[in-house]
This record gives structure tokens, sequence and C-alpha cells, in this order.
């Protein structure tokens, strides 16, 4: 008798048969979502016995020369510039002389090449500087995190075609174009893919001239720079109906630079997102004609901007608000650290309070582990990877542990920390909390849906190429290669039991373990 075809027959064809039933059709979006980025060491974890000297022999993040002259130089100098309560309560916006140093300084060209005049910084130095100045100004921080994030710049850098790059990277590195992102509309917020904004394939003169183009309608909101900015990238849903490309009808979802002068864009009005006054706010289009070459990676790129997007995200998610979270940790754990040496209540430093040296030591470890872990991310991106699951979770519990960093500086302080004005602090860094919890993916969605669903998924040895053949629309094929997976993860599965019944039997004394 064939055991392996008797256990195909009697229990891998009928588990893959409930299966297959019992598991909704993955849409393309989907996978492109759950297939963004790269796998890091947080496939190690899955395996049950993670390879500690693979973790150990990462290369430290470190800073090139040009890159420690300009924290230095010019990073000196603008945080010298910055006055966050002048900012946020009197001007309600940067000051000119700051915006233009910023622009004269490249800073907006952080991560865009040399050859088209940026900075070409390494990842690690991206978020040296964004840590640096959000330690003296959110505003500034956010003002100069997002042309180096998800945006034109990013998107024309991995996707865009030569004559885009030759002509968009000089003006976005120089200020003379302020780039913003409209992916977040009224209908969509997380669920970005059921967005309604629309991009239809038709003709139009233009100059005495007939052009094939993209009619855009939409509506955004919450869009970083957006009021300021003078180049759009947009997110859309880009259909043929009339069938002027040839191709499908429903293209799907496409990404084009639309200058924010063009007639029909309405752009400029501003929100207040929880009293902090970096620009931010709505935009929307009526009727806006652009040509087929404002698609970025022109039209054989058309129909892959949820691909781009997730791809671009795979990186930014560990760079940019982990590294406001590292300011905003190391800030409240320096500060709260002198001010209960200095206060006294009954005669002595509240920092002699047992309840205080609680918070104390909460905010000391967290300002630690967030700077480690910001530092770690870095390293890996320095090597060219994007761990899309890895940057989930330090966007996370960088976040998280800022905002519990917070309210325990906010504890400590106590009413010192509630009076605003010039010397208070922590009063901004509060009230910003919950915009970095929220933005680049909640945080709800971020932990449920990028760390456990996208982070089990891809990092898991076999629970990918088991989804896949259940999708397998040859179901003879499905079943073959089903048949080995599945028996494969039952003896992974057996083996990780085994192991951890084994480890805690001997107090962990036959696990490998990294070096102290």
């Amino acid at each position: 008798m064939d055991f392996n075809a008797w256990r195909r027959r009697r229990i891998s064809e009928p588990a893959y048969r409930w299966a297959r039933n019992a598991l909704p059709a993955m849409s393309a979006t989907e996978r492109e979502a759950i297939e963004a980025g790269d796998s890091w060491w947080d496939a190690d974890l899955f395996t049950g016995n993670p390879d500690w000297r693979k973790l150990l022999a990462v290369p430290p993040a470190m800073l090139t020369s040009d890159e420690q002259r300009f924290l230095d130089g010019p990073v000196r100098e603008l945080c010298g510039m910055l006055d966050e309560w002048d900012i946020s309560w009197n001007r309600r916006d940067l000051p000119p002389q700051v915006w233009a140093f910023l622009k004269a300084q490249r800073f907006f060209g952080m991560i865009i090449p040399r050859r088209h005049g940026g900075l070409g910084f390494s990842p690690y130095a991206h978020s040296e500087v964004v840590r640096r100045i959000s330690a003296y100004s959110i505003t500034a921080g956010v003002t100069v995190m997002v042309p180096n994030s998800l945006g034109p710049g990013e998107l024309l850098m991995q996707f865009g075609t030569q004559a885009q790059r030759d002509y968009w990277l000089p003006r976005l590195a120089d200020g003379r174009e302020v780039p913003c992102f409209g992916l977040t509309s009224p209908e969509a917020g997380s669920d970005a893919a059921s967005m309604v904004d629309t991009g239809i394939v038709c003709r139009q003169v233009v100059d005495g001239r007939e052009l094939i183009g993209i009619r855009l309608n939409w509506h955004k909101r919450y869009i970083t720079l957006g009021p300021v900015a003078t180049v759009l990238g947009l997110a859309f849903k880009m259909s043929d109906p009339d069938g002027i490309l040839g191709g499908a009808k429903d293209i799907g979802i496409s990404v084009a630079l639309v200058p924010t002068d063009a007639p029909g864009v309405e752009i400029g009005r501003r929100h207040l997102p929880a009293m902090q006054v970096f620009q931010n706010g709505p935009n929307s289009g009526r009727d806006v004609f652009v040509p087929l070459d404002a698609l970025i990676g022109g039209v054989e790129r058309a129909g892959q901007g949820w691909q781009m997007l997730m791809s671009a995200l795979a990186a930014g998610r560990g760079i940019s608000l982990p590294s406001l979270s590292a300011a905003a940790t190391a800030m409240c754990a320096h500060t709260t650290g002198m001010y209960a040496r200095v206060r006294e209540q009954f005669g002595i430093p509240i920092g002699k309070f047992e309840g205080v040296q609680e918070r104390l030591a909460s905010l000391a470890g967290n300002a630690y582990l967030v700077e480690a872990a910001r530092r770690l991310t870095c390293a890996a991106l320095n090597q060219g990877v994007k761990p899309a699951v890895v940057s989930g979770i330090m966007k996370y519990h960088a976040t998280e542990r800022m905002r519990t960093s917070v309210n325990d500086a906010m504890d400590v302080h106590a009413g010192r920390a509630v009076m605003d004005g010039p010397s208070n602090y922590l009063g901004s860094l509060y009230r910003a909390v919950p915009i970095a919890i929220t933005v680049e993916g909640a945080n709800i969605l971020t932990r449920n849906l990028i760390i456990f669903g996208q982070g089990a998924i891809r990092a898991h040895p076999y629970l990918m190429p088991e989804i896949l053949a259940l999708g397998n629309p040859d179901e003879e094929r499905g079943i073959e290669v089903f048949h080995d997976v599945f028996w494969r993860h039952l003896r992974h599965a057996g083996m990780n039991t085994l192991r951890a019944i084994g480890r805690a039997w001997t107090g962990g004394m036959l696990a490998p373990a990294p070096a102290s």
C-alpha cells in the first residue's frame, strides 16, 4: 500500500477542498498588499528557532562624513531658527525664512540621488535628520518628513520613466516644486482600495492639438503639504470605457502627477490636525485633464498604482514616524528626569518618590528601546532591504511607546505641563500623539492587518504557498502543491511544539540565545 497516496486521498484532498471552499478569493489588490516589501529577520521568528547570529551580524547603521557634516551644519542651524510656540500660536506656519532655508539646503531632497540634485542620503541619515528636527519642532519635523516619505519623489525614483526623473527630481530636490500625495478620501481611509476618485481615458484638444489623456475627478482630505503644494501625486481608479488604449476597460488604481495650478484643481484650504500647524488640508479636482505621460511610469504602469504604493510604504513606515517617536521618547525621558531632580515636594525632590521613579524607569526604558529599534530598522534599510512587516512593527510600537512616554511625562510634570506657554515643552507633543497613532495606517489596522495578518502570511514558511495552492485555477495542480506543503507544515508545527515543551521543561537551557 502506498502510504503517501493514501494520505493524499484520505487527508490532503478533503482538507484542500474544505479550505478552498472556506477561503474567500484573494483579489489582486490584496495579493499586492501582502506581497509588498521583503521578509527580513522577522521570517526567522516564524521558524520557531531564530538564528540570533544572523541578527547580531547585521552591520550597525553609520553616517558618512557628508551626512555628519549636514547634521552638524544645516540641521543645527535650522534647529536654532525654530520656536515652536511662535510657530504654533502666533504664525500658524513656519516662518518664511525657515521655508526658504529648507529649500535652499535641499531638506526636501534628502532621498533624491545626487545626480538629480538631491542629497542622496541613506535611510539612517534621513532618520537622524527627522529625529533631530522633531525634538525642536513637530511642525518642522513633519514638513521635512513628508517629501522624503511616500510621495512623488519616492515613486518617481522607483517607478518613474527616465524623462520624468530628469524633469521632476531636480525640481523637487531644490524646492522649486513642493510635493504632496493624495490618497485618503472621505470614502476611503485605511481601505484606500475603495476610493471613488476616477480617471477616464479620453481625447481633448489642447493648444490646437488633440491629445490622449485622462480626465480626473477627485476629492481628497488630510493631505500633508497640500495647501502649499505645487505638484500633487494623485491616486485614482483609471478606466478606458471607449477602448482608446486598446486594453481592458477597467484599468485599476493608477498614480499621476498633477500640477496644482491646472484648471479644475481646488487646493489651498487647511485642516487643523490636533492644533498642529504643519500644512495639511483637503483638495479636489473637477474634470482636470492631464496627458498620459503624467502617469508615473507611463502607460506601462497604468493599473499598478496599488503595488507601487505598497512598495513605497514598505520602507517609509520604518523611517518617518519611528524617527519622530524616538525624538519624543528621548525628549520626555530627558526633560522629565531633569524636572524630577529639581522639583521638590514635601522638602525632597519628587524623583525620590517611588511612584515617580516607576514612571522614570518606564521613560528611560522606552527611550532606549525605541532608539535601538530605530537603528536596527535603519540598518536593514541601509542594506537595501524593504522589511514591510518590520516597518509595520516599528510604526506601531514606536508610536504606542511614544504615547505611553508622553503620558508618563505629563503625569510627572503635572500642572507644569498643563499650562500652555513658550516654556511648556510637552504640550505640543501631547497634542501630536493622536496624529502619529493615526497616519500611515491607524495603529489598530497596523497591528491586526500588517503585523499579524501580513506578518503571519509573509513570514511563515508554509502559509503563503498553501494559500496560493488553494487559489490555483488548476485544481489538480493545486492539490499536488498543497499536499506537499501541507505535510511539511504539519511537521514544522510538530517540531515547534516539541521544541517548546523541551525548552520549557529544561528552563531554556538547550535554547540558543543572543550573546550578552
